[in-house]
């Protein structure tokens, strides 16, 4: 496979521009705008159908744009498409992990996917294992895992190859507060040991509260609101917290 191409050096991980997706009977993303800077987490927020996994899906090539423009990593999405899908990792919504395999096995085929050096594979699967804190359950079953360690499994697998960006679409949804807590603790470190920018979606207002610098809250598909949690906060009423900026800026309009 041939070598990632050359990315410029900047400081904005994604910039998505008038970034809209249509289809036959319905404008899911709507001339959507927003940048992200290098090595932040950024929180994208919204009701069920708002347009947040559209939006990703499109960012991550998976979705053809249909009018405007989007870059990740500094690569066009549009007509760089493979150097974007090398540049990234994503962990979507539903389970990805082959759960009638080892741990083990799962990041090995991950490893030849992302055409990492043979010679190199086991120290990569041995240090995203040991990242995620599943050093000690690599032979076993997938199936056997709780809920909390399959996210943080489909995580090492999205981080094996060392993303600039990794997406993580509602990956604690379901998850037990205790095992909530495990998978960010491991997100946060990702984040300080290789300075990866997070975009993530998420319906768990505190969890963005805590872990994002900036936040986009979509309505049926266009930006209702974007800032830091407490620059929003502030915005609404004094001591309002991001569940009250999530129901003023979400709420249907009659």
């Amino acid at each position: 496979m041939a070598a990632l191409a050359p990315a410029r050096t900047t400081q904005t991980a994604i910039r998505a521009q008038d970034l809209t997706k249509s289809f036959p009977h319905k404008l899911a993303v709507d001339h959507v705008t927003f940048s992200v800077e290098q090595g932040s987490v950024f929180g994208l927020l919204g009701r069920n159908g708002a347009g947040k996994s559209c939006t990703i899906k499109m960012l991550t090539t998976l979705s053809p744009i249909s009018s405007g423009s989007a870059s990740v990593g500094d690569y066009d999405v549009s007509s760089q498409p493979v150097d974007v899908r090398r540049s990234i990792g994503y962990v979507p919504q539903l389970a990805s992990a082959d759960i009638d395999l080892t741990a083990y096995e799962n990041l090995l085929i991950s490893a030849k996917l992302y055409c990492i050096p043979r010679t190199e594979r086991r120290e990569r699967i041995r240090e995203a294992l040991s990242l995620m804190g599943l050093e000690k359950s690599v032979d076993l079953l997938a199936r056997s895992y709780s809920g909390g360690m399959l996210r943080r499994l489909e995580i090492a697998q999205a981080m094996l190859h060392h993303p600039r960006v990794l997406f993580l679409d509602e990956p604690t949804v379901g998850l037990d507060p205790l095992a909530r807590h495990a998978v960010w603790t491991r997100i946060g470190e990702l984040r300080t040991r290789f300075g990866t920018t997070i975009l993530l979606t998420t319906h768990y207002m505190d969890e963005a509260t805590e872990l994002c610098d900036h936040v986009a809250f979509l309505r049926d598909g266009k930006l209702a609101g974007i800032g830091t949690p407490a620059e929003l906060c502030a915005a609404l009423r004094p001591g309002a917290t991001l569940d009250d900026v999530f129901i003023a800026l979400t709420r249907t309009q009659a």
